[in-house]
C-alpha cells in the first residue's frame, strides 16, 4: 500500500497523487496535529501555528506562500532537518509532494527567499520562546534575528486548525 487516507477520506498515493488529492482542510488538520521539533518541547506547538506566524512576518505578497511553506508535512510529517538530511529518498518524495501542493495552489515552484528567511526568523523565535535554548550554537541561525513582533504562546490543535483556516481564507480573498 503506497497511500494514506486523509481526514477528508481521500487516498493520497505518494507516487501517483494529483492536485485533486490536495485538500486544504486535510493540510490544516494534519499540520495542527503535528508538533514542531519532533515533539521535543515542554508543551505542544503545531506546524500549523508556526505556518500562520511565518505568514504574518513576511511582506504581504509572500504571505500565502509562507502559510503553505510546510504543507507537504501534512502528507510526509515534520522531520527534524538533521535527520532529513540523512534520508535522500525521503527528501525526494517530500519534494514531489511539495511540488504538487505548490501546483495545486498556484505557488512558485521554488520557495521564495523571503519565505526561507521568515522560516529562519521563526526558528530563532521558537528557540527563544519555547524554552529550547540551552546555549548550544545553532549554525543555521548565525546572524538571524528573533522576531521582535511575535511572542509564541502555543495553541491546542483545534485552535491552531481554526487559526490556519482563517488565515488561509483571509489570504485567498486578497490574492
Amino acid at each position: 500500500m503506497s497511500f494514506i487516507q486523509t481526514a477528508s477520506g481521500k487516498h493520497f498515493e505518494y507516487l501517483n497523487a494529483s492536485t485533486d488529492d490536495v485538500v486544504i482542510e486535510d493540510i490544516a488538520t494534519a499540520l495542527s496535529n503535528i508538533c514542531r521539533f519532533a515533539g521535543h518541547l515542554p508543551e505542544f506547538y503545531s506546524v500549523a501555528q508556526h505556518s500562520v506566524l511565518c505568514s504574518q512576518i513576511v511582506p504581504h505578497e509572500f504571505a500565502f506562500e509562507a502559510l503553505l511553506h510546510d504543507a507537504a508535512e501534512a502528507y510526509c510529517l515534520d522531520m527534524p532537518a538533521p535527520l532529513k538530511a540523512l534520508l535522500p529518498d525521503y527528501r525526494r518524495i517530500e519534494t514531489m509532494v511539495d511540488d504538487l501542493i505548490r501546483s495545486a495552489f498556484g505557488l512558485p515552484l521554488q520557495q521564495s527567499a523571503a519565505v526561507k528567511y521568515a522560516d529562519l526568523i521563526m526558528l530563532a523565535t521558537e528557540r527563544r520562546d519555547l524554552e529550547i535554548d540551552d546555549g548550544t550554537p545553532w549554525p543555521i541561525l548565525a546572524g538571524v534575528p528573533e522576531s521582535d513582533i511575535i511572542q509564541i504562546i502555543p495553541l491546542r490543535p483545534g485552535q491552531a486548525y481554526g487559526l490556519f483556516m482563517n488565515r488561509f481564507n483571509e489570504l485567498l480573498e486578497t490574492r
